[in-house]
């Protein structure tokens, strides 16, 4: 059986992996690419250059919105936060007073 080499993963996925990571709990939000540019000049298989524009994807991230689309997740479903426990006191018992 051949090696897996490549796992993909849905927009929602990485979101909600993302999520996850940093502990959010609330609101709803969306997957956040930046991107840089950059021109070239490059050879596509011919002497002759032409101009390119170069799309390096700067960094991935969350951005919060509105509601949940393709590309969004609402973090209270998909990372719900703990249940608090009910505080009260400690009793000790008859050995510790």
């Amino acid at each position: 059986m051949a090696e897996t080499s490549q796992i993909m993963f849905t927009h929602k996925e990485v979101v909600e992996a993302l999520i996850k990571q940093q502990g959010i709990h609330e609101g709803v939000w969306a997957l956040l690419l930046q991107f840089g540019i950059q021109g070239a000049n490059i050879a596509l298989g011919s002497p002759n250059p032409v101009p390119a524009a170069i799309v390096p994807i700067m960094g991935i991230g969350l951005q919060k919105a509105d509601q949940v689309t393709s590309i969004s997740v609402d973090a209270a479903e998909v990372n719900p936060a703990p249940a608090q426990s009910k505080g009260g006191e400690f009793d000790h018992g008859e050995f510790f007073r």
